[in-house]
């Protein structure tokens, strides 16, 4: 099981600075990196694939530097977002090329299953030229994994691909992250982030801006209000016991939804409180759900913050 570590990593180009003292570690399962265009999310995942040198700072494998670490390379699978691609090869010939750069003991047999694992088979014998976006993709991610790498990392890999191509490749990035390999990607797409991620890293103007479950991070956001959803027997009934207390700053009902909307400002008394005032006033809760735990609203908050 590989980790890989940034150690107060920044990367300038002139007086342009496009990542400023991020720190991070990534380990295995599947981690999605999320940041506006031009937050620095490339940046970060070429330095991370040693192909990009920190301007300051230090980026490791398993405690061991990776830029300039030839070993470094044989645990790391890169799929850029750019498509610098061999146009005049065919599928077969670029991901066996591949393998042979990594002197598999039988680059054959690698570079197939490479080939069937994401599903290219019946294209391998045409030329990379000839390749949709959705296909380019899934090749550079069999030239990725020819090598059977531990850490995996991936720069907008979904570009490109139709709707079952990317349901396949979620599923391999799970299986991939549930078999103890450290996956890590890149993606503007929120929804696949969402499905596939059991962990984010949310990068904003070059800075690291939060890093875990993106549930536990709203939790954090204490200088923002809780949003949640009521149905009740008695919405009116509730909604007057609920403006009395504090943790609320804002109860609204909804007579076309048929529900509150509930601002709640104290978020540990306003989850035990609920239950208590509902019974206080023989009022039955049906539904109580929080509106603004997506991933969607998390990332919104964090990018205005």
């Amino acid at each position: 099981m590989s980790v890989i570590r940034l150690d107060h990593v920044s990367r300038w180009y002139g007086n342009v600075v496009a990542v400023n003292d991020v720190a991070m570690t990534i380990g295995p399962g599947v981690t999605g990196l999320l940041g506006p265009n031009g937050a620095g999310k490339s940046t970060i995942i070429h330095m991370m694939g040693g192909f990009l040198a920190p301007s300051a700072g230090t980026v490791t494998l398993d405690g061991e530097k990776v830029w300039r670490n030839q070993a470094a390379y044989r645990d790391i699978g890169l799929v850029p977002e750019r498509e610098a691609l061999y146009d005049s090869l065919t599928g077969w010939e670029f991901v066996l090329a591949n393998a042979k750069l990594h002197r598999l003991a039988d680059p054959g047999s690698a570079a197939r299953e490479a080939i069937e694992t994401v599903e290219m088979g019946p294209a391998a014998s045409r030329a990379v030229g000839t390749y949709s976006k959705g296909m380019k993709q899934r090749i550079k991610m069999a030239t990725a994994l020819v090598h059977r790498p531990s850490v995996l990392l991936l720069d907008e890999p979904f570009n490109g691909m139709d709707p079952r191509q990317r349901l396949h490749l979620m599923d391999l990035l799970r299986a991939m992250g549930q078999a103890g390999r450290t996956v890590l990607f890149s993606s503007h797409i929120l929804e696949e982030v969402e499905q596939v991620a059991s962990h984010i890293e949310v990068v904003v103007a070059g800075r690291h801006a939060a890093s875990g479950d993106f549930r536990e991070i709203r939790r954090l956001m204490i200088d923002r209000p809780h949003q949640y959803v009521i149905r009740s027997s008695d919405d009116r009934r509730l909604a007057s016991a609920l403006i009395a207390d504090g943790s609320s700053a804002g109860v609204e009902l909804d007579a076309r939804e048929r529900c509150l909307r509930v601002q709640a400002v104290d978020f540990a008394r306003f989850t035990w409180l609920v239950p208590q005032v509902a019974r206080a006033a023989g009022v039955r809760l049906y539904e109580i759900s929080p509106s603004d735990e997506s991933l969607e609203s998390v990332f919104s908050y964090l990018i205005t913050a």
